[in-house]
């Protein structure tokens, strides 16, 4: 079966510094994929470069078997590549339905409809429900973004993300600054995701990690160090003495 998103030896540098070395990856429809690394190993050039804020320098991405690696942002959005950032891109002065809502019209290029028909206006409606319902997000349909928790504030962008109907979910640290008690929250909303939707979570936070990947990628220098399923990947020497220190100590999953 053709992987829903990979990439082959895919490489960037900035000036001599090499921060995305010959990564190479494959996502499967419905995966649920961690990547970790200590900081400065990469992650965020690599998220930059699968969504298109970045061009790679040489190598090939591909979502569903197609060749996407000339696309521009926008419109690897629009092919179903949608993205989260570490630091929320909400419209803090708005609702969190209408923040959805513009979500769902800016997918359906509706925005520029001054009067919608009746039926249009009735999709655009259930689909803010649906997706605010599926996070758990409905009890704060009408609060102003900006007057929420942080970790509501998460919620809320990953309901932005998904608005867009995507095939692949790029979650770029969703637990960063979040307090300890709302970030099982927020992983038990990522655990209701469309089970055909592939997942890539990157995060720091290695009980998040595992509560919530099958299958997990450690980053180093740019490159590949390892990959497998949480046990493998938190039984692996280097692992252990490159990522959680050196006297090993990992939680590994139950």
């Amino acid at each position: 079966m053709t992987p829903r998103l990979q990439t082959h030896d895919l490489c960037h540098s900035f000036g001599g510094l090499a921060v995305t070395q010959n990564v190479t990856l494959s996502l499967p429809e419905g995966a649920r994929t961690a990547l970790i690394g200590p900081n400065g190993a990469g992650k965020t050039t690599l998220v930059n470069l699968l969504s298109g804020a970045m061009r790679p320098q040489s190598g090939d991405i591909r979502l569903d078997g197609r060749p996407i690696v000339q696309l521009p942002q926008y419109a690897r959005v629009r092919s179903g590549i949608v993205r989260t950032f570490q630091i929320s891109r909400l419209f803090k002065e708005m609702t969190v339905a209408d923040n959805v809502k513009v979500a769902v019209l800016q997918r359906l290029r509706a925005s520029m409809q001054w009067w919608p028909s009746p039926s249009r206006s009735a999709r655009v409606r259930d689909e803010v429900c649906e997706t605010l319902d599926m996070l758990g997000l409905h009890p704060y349909a009408n609060r102003v973004v900006g007057q929420l928790a942080l970790g509501e504030q998460r919620l809320a962008e990953i309901a932005l993300a998904l608005a867009m109907k995507p095939r692949v979910l790029l979650l770029d640290e969703p637990g960063a600054g979040v307090p300890q008690g709302e970030g099982g929250r927020i992983m038990d909303a990522i655990g209701r995701l469309p089970k055909e939707l592939s997942v890539l979570l990157i995060e720091h936070d290695m009980d998040l990690v595992f509560r919530f990947a099958s299958h997990i990628i450690v980053l180093v220098a740019g490159a590949v160090l390892v990959e497998g399923s949480p046990r493998e990947v938190a039984a692996n020497a280097q692992v252990k003495q490159i990522y959680f220190g050196r006297d090993g100590h990992a939680s590994t999953p139950h």
